[in-house]
């Protein structure tokens, strides 16, 4: 059965604590910074706060994970998994919650190819990112591993392979080749930068 592209951005597969929190950090974002869901990288900006960011243009503050924020339309506390990019007065910020373990490991789908995916061999090398379509009804991220820029020991790339997702048997992402799904650890973040391998 042929993998399936549905991206997801970076779901956390393990890391300091346990699930659901997995020791995520709390920062912020401007009232009108551009949307944000669950699984983006973010990346830090001049005045602090974090944001969606080109990717390799600097080290990832970590995997947005959530936002908290005053609602303009709702009068009312919003606890949500993604951002929407407004409904918050000019003078207030967003809480934003991060996950930024140093160790820890996320699940992401090899995207940018419709033939090629991650294989054995690339485990231990970096990986860059990309931003696919967003998922507006779930705020799950359309985020996944760029394929097209081929794995290699650069040490601005932000995930390092560490293993590819093969169980269960037959489900989607388990196949080799395109679309497969793998196992990724932090190589270039606020809390840990490693150089190439």
């Amino acid at each position: 059965m042929a993998n399936t592209n549905a991206p997801f951005g970076f779901s956390q597969y393990q890391g300091t604590g346990s699930v659901p929190t997995y020791e995520q950090v709390a920062t912020f974002c401007a009232y009108n910074q551009s949307a944000m869901y669950y699984g983006d990288p973010v990346s830090r900006l001049a005045n602090g706060g974090v944001a969606p960011t080109a990717p390799g243009t600097q080290a990832l503050a970590g995997v947005f994970v959530g936002c908290k924020y005053l609602s303009v339309s709702q009068k009312r506390t919003v606890w949500s998994n993604y951002w929407p990019g407004s409904d918050v007065a000019s003078t207030n910020t967003v809480e934003v919650y991060l996950v930024n373990d140093p160790n820890a490991k996320f699940v992401a789908q090899v995207g940018g190819s419709t033939s090629v995916g991650l294989t054995t061999a690339d485990i231990g090398a970096n990986v860059q990112w990309a931003f696919g379509t967003p998922n507006t009804l779930s705020g799950l991220s359309g985020a996944y591993i760029d394929i097209s820029v081929t794995p290699a020991t650069t040490s601005t790339y932000a995930f390092r392979v560490v293993g590819l997702v093969t169980d269960p048997p037959g489900s989607s992402g388990t196949e080799s080749g395109a679309y497969n799904r793998a196992i990724v650890a932090f190589n270039n973040v606020e809390t840990k930068t490693l150089t190439g391998i």
